[in-house]
């Protein structure tokens, strides 16, 4: 049996992780129709750190009530920023001291914040020659925790805490709205897509659920290429990923992401950065193009802070070309995941898990292969 200290927060911190969770609802009405037709954004911004506070706690309570991580032992772990701040904040809460492993990417505002918080944070200089950004952080992870003994990652890309973390936020939803039809999720590390739908599927066995990616991300059978995008997409496969729960993928693009946010920002006064663009982009369109009356929700994982000098900064976007021109309509519309390289808002309705995808071409070439040498 574990010791009854090893959950324990320390004196006071209690109150701290009671800000995490029952977040509110903003309904989002969709022009020029809007009776009856928009969606509901859960609004993750209001956490103190955004929608990863939740998975945070959630992994770091667990791992110390299984004895993996114990009292006082340092958190390594790699972000692109809105965990780190949730890490930071269990650290804070469980008492641990946490090192942040990062890419150039990342403000320069957020650098100083996570620093403010107590994290350390450490940058890794190169991205790695086929993992990306994401795979050279690993492996810096990797090294960081053979140097620190008794030091635990949480792996956020593949630990089933980081599914079950979200079983509240799922909870919150069907309380607050009832009956949902279409949940709509950003995807990254995967977990908040997966544990969100889990539950709510439990609720309502024909919620349809949406992913919704960036250009130049594997995740869903996609060549990789740099992204300008950060906290949705990915240079790897994490194990998270519910593939299986998908009835379509939507990818969106920086400029378009740019123009959803700042649209939100000006029509409803609640906005995020490039994840809230990219989820509220895909939720409007299902919304004015799906029955009436159709219950939608979209989660907004974080709030404008962090973005002030990227999608808000009229300079770095002019810089980035992400002023030009406003999203099509609607998205274009692909027959499979790989069909072509997609680099403006597209969809596809044909959803698998890239990797057995690939696993089962290559059984297939191979099979012709020796067929032909008979």
């Amino acid at each position: 049996m574990q010791s009854s200290t090893t959950t324990t927060l320390l004196p006071g911190r209690s109150a701290l992780s009671g800000l995490v969770g029952n977040t509110p609802l903003l309904w989002v009405p969709e022009p020029p129709d809007p009776a009856g037709r928009g969606f509901w954004a859960k609004l993750e911004g209001f956490n103190p750190g955004g929608i990863k506070d939740r998975p945070a706690l959630y992994m770091v309570e667990r791992a110390r009530a299984r004895g993996e991580l114990r009292p006082g032992a340092r958190i390594i772990e790699s972000t692109s920023g809105t965990l780190g701040l949730g890490l930071a904040l269990a650290g804070t809460v469980y008492g641990h001291p946490v090192t942040l492993v990062t890419d150039p990417g990342l403000e320069p505002s957020m650098t100083r914040l996570l620093t403010a918080y107590g994290a350390q944070v450490d940058i890794v200089p190169d991205p790695h020659p086929t993992g990306g950004w994401q795979q050279a952080r690993r492996e810096r992870v990797a090294h960081l925790l053979a140097r620190h003994p008794g030091s635990w990652c949480p792996d956020q890309y593949g630990n089933p805490d980081n599914v079950a973390a979200y079983t509240p936020l799922a909870l919150e939803l069907a309380a607050a709205i009832g009956h949902i039809d279409v949940l709509v999720c950003s995807v990254g590390t995967g977990g908040h897509s997966a544990g969100v739908a889990r539950v709510l599927r439990q609720l309502h066995p024909e919620l349809s659920v949406v992913g919704v990616d960036t250009t130049g991300s594997t995740l869903f059978g996609q060549p990789a290429r740099p992204r300008l995008m950060r906290g949705l997409g990915s240079s790897i496969h994490p194990r998270n990923v519910a593939y299986e729960q998908f009835a379509e993928v939507h990818w969106v693009a920086p400029h378009e992401a740019v123009w959803s946010c700042r649209r939100l920002a000006a029509a409803h006064y609640a906005t995020g950065g490039w994840s809230v663009g990219a989820v509220a982009l895909v939720a409007g369109w299902l919304a004015r193009t799906r029955p009436a009356h159709t219950r939608i929700a979209a989660v907004f994982p974080d709030g404008p802070q962090r973005y002030l000098s990227t999608v808000y900064d009229d300079d770095y976007c002019a810089a980035h070309g992400l002023l030009d021109t406003p999203p099509a309509p609607e998205p274009e519309l692909i027959g499979s995941l790989g069909e072509k390289e997609v680099t403006r808002w597209t969809r596809c309705t044909e959803v698998v898990d890239p990797l057995t995808l690939e696993r089962t071409e290559g059984t297939a070439a191979a099979t012709g292969a020796g067929e032909t040498g008979r």
